[in-house]
């Protein structure tokens, strides 16, 4: 069964896609934790950090951030999360990040 953001990216459920490049998706984030919150995801179905191998669409998160970042007037800086497993608060088995900013953001975050 397709993940909730494969079942996104196939615009099966809507979302505000912000960035789509052929490996990585962004979307703005529905419950947003700063003024800016997008979601970064692998078009590939990686479970999680844990799983990813040493090649592949997950390296594209981090140049997508920094597109964005930049689209968005993130100039000040900004914060990027990857969240492993349910101790890490993973809440979708899919490989994403969270691109956070538009406000100083605190330490430590969790």
């Amino acid at each position: 069964m397709p993940t909730l953001f494969t079942r996104i990216l196939n615009r099966e459920i809507p979302a505000e896609f912000l960035y789509e490049d052929e490996h990585v998706f962004a979307i703005r984030d529905i419950a947003p934790q700063a003024p800016f919150h997008a979601i970064i995801i692998t078009k590939s179905e990686i479970p999680g950090l844990a799983d990813v191998e040493e090649s592949g669409d997950h390296l594209a998160i981090l140049n997508a951030a920094k597109t964005i970042a930049a689209e968005h007037g993130l100039t000040n800086g900004y914060r990027l999360v990857i969240n492993q497993g349910e101790d890490g608060s993973q809440s979708v088995p899919h490989l994403h990040a969270h691109l956070l900013g538009g406000r100083k953001l605190g330490w430590p975050p969790g």
